[in-house]
This record gives structure tokens, sequence and C-alpha cells, in this order.
């Protein structure tokens, strides 16, 4: 009996190493674990936070359009790093998108990808997610810096950088929700 149960242990234990290392199973199962352990990004202090150094960045929608980043100046501003290849990316997107069309016209939303346009616009419309996503054409103003996926700033009007959090988040959580509504109404 007790070399029964070793067995069914050792079986379980393959199974899922195996559902690890195939490429179709391990995507799906990264993501569940990135939802399962996102939490609430934490707020920098107030004494702590940074400001970002200028407003000189060049974005490209994915139409094709120039977008200039000093057109977000005094607004509140959520700039994602992301790639659609990117399980924590892809976890916590749920979360942006249901928090977008709650803050859309309050907030604004930049999810950059360093991806090519149409490969950005297939993932969207497979995901149904409809936020707006560019491309960098310059560098991010110091100190963003979106090497590592997923990272995520929060400005406030002021260009402080009151959120940034590296790695999957919720980001329609309470807390987060009202640390937005307490910099819209700054």
């Amino acid at each position: 009996m007790k070399l029964f149960k070793n067995q069914w242990s050792n079986i379980i234990l393959i199974v899922i190493i195996l559902a690890l290392v195939i490429p179709q199973t391990r995507k799906p199962i990264q993501i569940f674990f990135n939802k399962l352990i996102s939490f609430a990004p934490s707020v920098n202090d107030a004494e702590d936070r940074e400001k970002i150094a200028n407003y000189n960045w060049v974005l490209e929608d994915i139409r094709g359009k120039r977008t200039e980043f000093s057109e977000f100046k005094n607004e509140v501003v959520i700039i994602n790093f992301w790639a659609t290849w990117c399980p924590p990316c892809i976890a916590e997107m749920p979360s942006f998108q249901e928090l977008y069309e709650d803050y859309q016209g309050k907030v604004s939303f930049l999810f950059v990808s360093g991806e090519q346009h149409e490969t950005v616009d297939n993932f969207l419309k497979r995901k149904r997610f409809t936020f707006p996503t560019y491309k960098m054409l310059t560098k991010a103003p110091e100190p963003m810096d979106g090497r590592t996926l997923p990272t995520t700033y929060v400005l406030s009007k002021d260009g402080s950088i009151v959120v940034d959090k590296v790695g999957a988040a919720d980001w329609n959580s309470e807390k987060f929700r009202e640390t937005l509504d307490g910099l819209i109404a700054e």
C-alpha cells in the first residue's frame, strides 16, 4: 500500500514537471500563478518620490500616429511597459482593462511595447483589450526604465512617480483605486 502511494506522488510530480516544460502548458500555468500572487501595488512615500527628468519622449500609437509625451503633462498618467509574450504582463492585463474602462478620460494610460504594432494589435483583438498601446520612438525620460517586464509607473500631475512597480500587480484593487482617486483630486 505504501509503495502505491509513492508511485502516485511520483506520477503527479512527473506530470507537473512535464506541464512546466511543455511551452503550450507552461505559459497558462505561469499566468495563473502570477494572477494568484498579484496584490495591489504599493505607493512610494511622498518624500521618496522621484520626478521624471522631462517630457521629451516620443511614442507611436498602434495606428502609426506620433504622440508626444508632453501632451500628458499635468495629468495623472499610468505607463506600463509590457510584451505579448510575457506571462506576468498577460496576468495583469485583465485588471488593467477593468481599470481603463472606469478611468479613461480621468487618467491617461500608456501601454508601451517594443513589439511590432501588428503583433500587439492581434493580441489585443484576441484578448478583447481596448486600452491604448504605443511603441517608443525615443528613449523614456529618466528615471523610467522599462527593461524589466512588466514595469509600471504612475505619475502624479506634477510628474512625481507615485508608484513604480516591477512585476505583476492587481491594478483594479480597491486600494489602488483610492490612490488614483486621490491623485485625480489633487
